[in-house]
């Protein structure tokens, strides 16, 4: 009978998890399949036209990711303020979120257009590549303010424990965008501009429904919606951990991109399609890292420390199950996974080879990922940052020795995993200690 009330709490702490977490699975699992419905659509254009989709998401994904701490740091510090009883002044907090996620929007449209050879250049797309690649880049950068407010949106929500409306919001978005291309593409025939058009269409339009909703939630609590200098500046400065974290992290996306477009066109191609299951089953398993941040930031804001160990032990395991799921998944799957994407044999043949290595990974990934979000719901950013640059210097010399050595993807796979692994070793021995877990509304 000893162990009963342990038994209940982690049966208590179980459920929790799950109602957070299982949402934010499926509404994870619906943002990369954006750009994987696009692949399995573009795909059967030709391999000129997938690499230039490859490319264009790199560049897309770069430049909206640098800014996924409008999600997180929202998390995080909504999260905090309902742990200690103060709905409004949180409401108010995500709200700043999302006028500096239009800014930011704003800003970098302007900047992206004129850029848009110069960035499909630099990712080493080849001259049969490349103008698929702008055409699809300078019609997605439409969609960016969009992408920007439906990322702080959905931090606002997370924030407050909601992780049902952002999975209702991104299955509307990918139902859109799926019908969307399907139309565009080979409707009308429009090509690759066509997906790109969908795409823009479908962020925009999931955009002003999360607009919609905190809107509602600000008159439930009286919080006000005008922009406040204030605010914004809070919510900038509390970002730039995260955004140096975040683009330490694409660093090692871009070079892999980089090189695997310099590689060949099917090299590319292979990599895209390996890459987008490979963000799949990361933002799957980072539906547990959601659950960490909204559940820690909240533990930690009520100042329950205890509470905050003890659940984190909890997520720490489910991600090392369901990463070990994962392995089991993709190598039965593994035979099928390119014909959905490809009819060109030597792609087929790069993309069965790599995803094995995909496979293996799956372990590391999900307790990496388990343990970002529960630091980053402590607002533990400065650490992260550290150690995801210390993960980037791992990784850039040994993807440069296997390109130079022709290791081919392979080697390519095998620098990707040694970052993982470099992950999972500095993220493990911070867990381990209690500097991360500073208690209050606001951390200071």
């Amino acid at each position: 009978m000893v162990g009963s009330p342990l038994r209940r709490r982690a049966n208590a702490h179980d459920r929790e998890i799950l109602r957070l977490a299982v949402p934010a699975f499926g509404a994870l699992v619906a943002e990369p399949l954006f750009l994987l419905s696009d692949s399995a659509i573009v795909g059967h254009l030709g391999t000129a036209q997938l690499g230039g989709l490859g490319v264009a998401g790199q560049a897309l994904t770069t430049l909206v990711n640098l800014c996924v701490f409008l999600a997180y740091g929202t998390t995080a510090g909504v999260a905090r303020r309902v742990g200690a009883g103060d709905l409004p002044a949180a409401v108010r907090q995500g709200i700043d979120g999302m006028w500096l996620a239009l800014v930011i929007g704003a800003v970098l449209v302007a900047a992206g257009w004129p850029s848009v050879s110069w960035l499909v250049e630099a990712f080493g797309a080849s001259p049969s590549v490349a103008p698929y690649g702008e055409t699809y880049l300078r019609i997605s950068l439409f969609g960016i303010p969009g992408m920007l407010v439906v990322l702080a949106g959905t931090g606002v929500l997370r924030g407050l424990q909601d992780t049902r409306t952002p999975l209702a919001v991104s299955i509307g978005g990918f139902t859109l965008n799926l019908l969307l291309n399907v139309l565009f593409v080979l409707g009308l025939d429009w090509g690759i501009a066509g997906s790109a058009w969908g795409t823009v269409i479908a962020q925009t339009a999931s955009a002003a429904v999360y607009i919609a909703v905190v809107l509602r939630a600000a008159r439930r609590y009286g919080s006000p919606v005008r922009p406040d200098l204030a605010g914004l500046r809070t919510s900038a400065t509390a970002g730039v951990s995260l955004l140096l974290r975040t683009a330490a992290m694409r660093v090692v996306l871009i070079v892999g991109t980089a090189l695997a477009a310099r590689m060949g066109d099917a090299e590319i191609a292979a990599y895209q399609v390996g890459f987008q299951i490979w963000t799949l089953l990361v933002f799957a398993l980072d539906a547990l890292a959601i659950a960490g941040q909204a559940i820690t930031g909240r533990y930690l804001g009520a100042a329950d420390t205890a509470g905050t160990r003890a659940v984190t032990r909890r997520m720490v395991g489910w991600g090392a199950g369901c990463g070990a799921v994962f392995v089991v998944a993709i190598l039965v799957a593994r035979p099928w996974l390119p014909g959905l994407f490809t009819t060109d044999d030597h792609v087929r043949d790069l993309l069965l080879a790599s995803l094995v290595i995909v496979a293996v990974l799956q372990p590391v990934a999900g307790v990496v990922f388990v343990l970002d979000g529960i630091l980053i719901g402590a607002g533990d950013g400065p650490y992260l940052a550290v150690t995801s640059l210390v993960a980037t210097l791992a990784f850039l010399p040994a993807a440069f020795v296997a390109y130079r050595l022709d290791w081919g993807l392979l080697g390519l796979w095998t620098a990707i995993g040694l970052w993982m692994v470099t992950r999972f070793t500095t993220l493990g021995l911070r867990a381990r200690g209690d500097a991360w877990m500073v208690t209050g509304a606001v951390r200071r």
